[in-house]
């Protein structure tokens, strides 16, 4: 399985289309944001991925993103989600991850996204000052 995006968005909404088909509805994709209030604090982004499942392949997978402050595997973790997923063969599924984000500082972040035990896709994210 791969994962074919990742984003920080605001929402998120599916729906059907004709076919039967699926449409995704993403709404405020962002790679940065403006502190609601002065550090530190605690903000809780929306992580979409979307993961594709060839077909012949089992359908069954994990989704692991680790939120570091840097690119490095073995930089400081801030925080970690572990979902398992089941997608058919030849389709497509999302997940969903909202990580709690303590933030001293302003500065960027990293979410280090994988299926299974994958090469990892990173999202970069920036909390900026209060505007």
């Amino acid at each position: 399985m791969q994962i074919v995006s990742a984003l920080f968005v605001e929402s998120f909404e599916m729906r059907q289309a004709p076919g039967p088909a699926t449409r995704i509805d993403l709404t405020g994709a962002m790679f940065s944001m403006a502190a609601p209030e002065p550090v530190p604090l605690t903000i809780a982004p929306h992580l979409v991925a979307l993961i594709f499942c060839p077909p012949g392949e089992s359908g069954e997978g994990v989704f692991e993103v680790v939120f570091r402050k840097g690119l490095a595997e073995d930089d400081e973790q801030m925080a970690r989600n572990v979902s398992p997923f089941s997608v058919e063969p030849g389709k497509f599924t999302y997940r969903l991850v909202r990580g709690e984000l303590e933030f001293t500082e302003y500065g960027q972040i990293f979410a280090h996204c994988r299926v299974d035990r994958g090469p990892w896709h990173l999202v970069p994210f920036t909390l900026l000052p209060p505007a």
